[in-house]
């Protein structure tokens, strides 16, 4: 199943689609992000956010959730099922978009690397099951979940882990279209 689905987007990734998912991308990191992060830090202060960590445990998550307050927890929760829907979903296509483009012209039909354009994909979920047991754990502050915190810690990192590895996915397969374009070869 997961061949066919990365079949399927690498047959959406036409050049069109992805010169328009990198330029979408580019204008939202310009015009969209620095005005998020802005709101972020005023409804946060100096407290740092679970979305922009690396990792945290429960007993971290419910600290954050304690020093943001309520107003800066009903604004995180907010941003969560606002912008941090949108967001998920213009990283992906770019990623997934250009992974597919490149990897079609860089590497053989059925090379692994062909279904490289899913970890953006699984990044994405990653991210929004950490919106939601972020969310819930604002939500329900003072009361603890500790299960939903520990879980969010853990979907953070595998996000952060997933959507590095897709980067890093994207600069192999340019390095790959680069190199093959330098010695006159495409993939057949």
């Amino acid at each position: 199943m997961s061949r066919k689905f990365s079949k399927l987007v690498g047959r959406l990734s036409s050049g069109a689609v992805t010169l328009l998912a990198l330029l979408v991308f580019i204008l939202f990191t310009i015009l969209v992000l620095p005005r998020q992060t802005a709101i972020g830090d005023e409804a946060g202060g100096d407290t740092k956010s679970p979305d922009l960590s690396f990792y945290y445990t429960a007993d971290e998550l419910n600290r954050m959730a304690q020093a943001y307050g309520e107003a800066g927890r009903e604004a995180y929760v907010r941003a969560r099922f606002s912008f941090d829907l949108i967001w998920p979903l213009v990283y992906t296509l770019f990623l997934s978009t250009s992974i597919s483009w490149l990897a079609k012209r860089s590497f053989l039909p059925g090379s692994p690397w062909q279904q490289a354009n899913l970890v953006p994909i699984l990044g994405a979920l990653f991210d929004l099951l950490e919106n939601l047991a972020t969310s819930a754990v604002m939500i329900h502050y003072p009361r603890l979940l500790p299960v939903t915190a520990r879980l969010a810690g853990f979907f953070t990192l595998t996000k952060w882990a997933l959507v590095g590895g897709s980067f890093l996915l994207l600069l192999a397969c340019l390095a790959a279209f680069v190199w093959n374009m330098s010695k006159g070869r495409r993939a057949k």
